[in-house]
């Protein structure tokens, strides 16, 4: 995949240097980032949090938030936070299926909702594009089991398909955004995703993680439009699909036996 202009430099920043796997996990630095960032971040998010709370309460049954087991560093599993943007109880063997057949293939790595998907919740499509369902990961990155920026965090079905040269990704701290998310993210590989969350890995720096987090406002916005004009086209259409994995899967759900 070619990098765009903005990336380039990026790129070339973190391949040209050498590995220092040796180094502390987590150096000062980047705790200081991740905790000064959090700090003058929150008075501004704190009436978004609640506006999210109250929409999400007002507009479906269930808890505010999600809990989820994923993979950290080292591959230490934590208990991962997001705002719910499904149905509560909503089976998760669709979405499995859909990530062992992306980590098989070189096909280009599509969320299983980019077609739209019956379990989100009305306020849900939105909270995804915008990144704002992740905003309760901060109480992850103050206890230290995440930071801002590093690689994905992944549940452990997925964990357990990694080869032992793809899991050198665990040897950096997960984070909200990262070098895949700003590299084309969803447009891009399995593989790929895994060779920019190993060069991350190695060669993570304040300079980097200063410009990832830079990229990352236009790349949300840019989410975000897209949905809101999807929406808004699937309204005049009429039209609703779903992708054919979830389709099979709720088709097989609602079968008697």
């Amino acid at each position: 995949m070619q990098s765009e202009p903005g990336l380039r430099g990026l790129h070339e920043f973190f391949a040209g240097r050498s590995s220092s796997l040796a180094r502390a996990p987590l150096p000062i630095w980047k705790r200081a980032l991740d905790l000064a960032c959090i700090f003058f971040a929150l008075p501004a998010l704190l009436p978004l949090i609640l506006l999210i709370i109250l929409a999400i309460k007002i507009c479906s049954r269930g808890p505010v938030l999600f809990r989820q087991e994923r993979i950290g560093l080292f591959g230490q599993p934590f208990l991962c936070l997001k705002f719910r943007t499904m149905q509560a109880g909503m089976e998760t063997r669709s979405h499995e299926a859909h990530v062992a057949k992306l980590i098989q293939s070189a096909a280009p790595m599509t969320k299983l909702d980019a077609m739209g998907d019956p379990r989100i919740i009305p306020i849900g499509g939105f909270l995804r594009a915008s990144g704002l369902d992740e905003l309760p990961q901060f109480l992850n990155v103050l206890c230290g089991e995440m930071s801002l920026i590093g690689p994905r965090p992944c549940v452990r079905c997925e964990y357990d398909q990694y080869r032992p040269e793809d899991r050198e990704r665990f040897n950096a701290v997960p984070g909200l955004t990262g070098l895949w998310q700003v590299s084309g993210k969803n447009t891009t590989t399995f593989q790929k995703m895994i060779e920019l969350d190993i060069a991350y890995a190695r060669h993570f720096s304040l300079p980097g993680d200063l410009k990832i987090i830079l990229l990352t406002f236009p790349l949300l916005f840019s989410q975000t439009t897209q949905f809101v004009g999807r929406r808004t086209a699937r309204g005049k259409n009429h039209e609703y699909r779903t992708h054919p994995s979830l389709r099979q899967s709720l088709h097989s759900r609602r079968s008697p036996g």
